[in-house]
């Protein structure tokens, strides 16, 4: 994998989300934080159509009860790793996109200012896949190579208080150990 100079990992799928702007001049490419997350919609739903609808702005509050809930949430992410492993772009990660909602890190605040966010399918209470394992950490090294990342983080490290995600199912060392690995091939 290999993200551009324009922010995009090239062969990825892209589908444009609104929910995005530019970052703050003094950042620019300064971004040494990479936030991963979980989603599914509906909750521990997968498969379907229901993140792509929301991160576009596009969700159908009439297919699930739980809609109504975020129907006027304006949410994206740079990425989206679906649960066979399919990798998919919203957001050019020299954009911001909309993912950390209030939140902070070393004092600093606002993380969507300075990071990039992985949503992977999932949620807190079902085991992530293998491959999506493999593509997370693939990723992860396109997007060390292109940007000055320092630090990987969950939603709960920089907003404890709101989210809980990618959860306790999410394999930290496991995902440590594969982004090691692709950076040694």
């Amino acid at each position: 994998m290999k993200i551009d100079k324009s922010g995009f990992l090239q062969g990825a799928r892209f589908i444009a989300s609104p929910n995005c702007d530019d970052r703050p001049p003094e950042v620019e490419f300064d971004i040494p934080l990479l936030v991963i997350h979980n989603i599914s919609l509906p909750p521990r739903s997968y498969g379907g159509s229901g993140v792509i609808d929301f991160f576009t702005n596009q969700l159908d509050i009439w297919q699930h009860p739980y809609y109504e809930m975020i129907a006027d949430l304006k949410v994206s992410t740079h990425f989206f790793i679906r649960r066979e492993g399919e990798v998919i772009q919203f957001v050019s990660c020299n954009k911001r996109a909309w993912h950390a909602g209030v939140s902070s890190w070393h004092d600093r605040i606002r993380c969507n200012d300075f990071s990039i966010g992985i949503e992977l399918e999932g949620s807190d209470s079902d085991p992530f896949t293998d491959i999506q394992y493999e593509k997370l950490a693939e990723l992860t090294r396109a997007i060390q190579e292109a940007y000055p990342i320092k630090e990987i983080v969950g939603h709960s490290d920089i907003a404890p208080v709101r989210k809980t995600d990618p959860g306790p199912c999410f394999d930290w060392q496991k995902y440590r150990n594969l982004i090691a690995v692709a950076g040694s091939n």
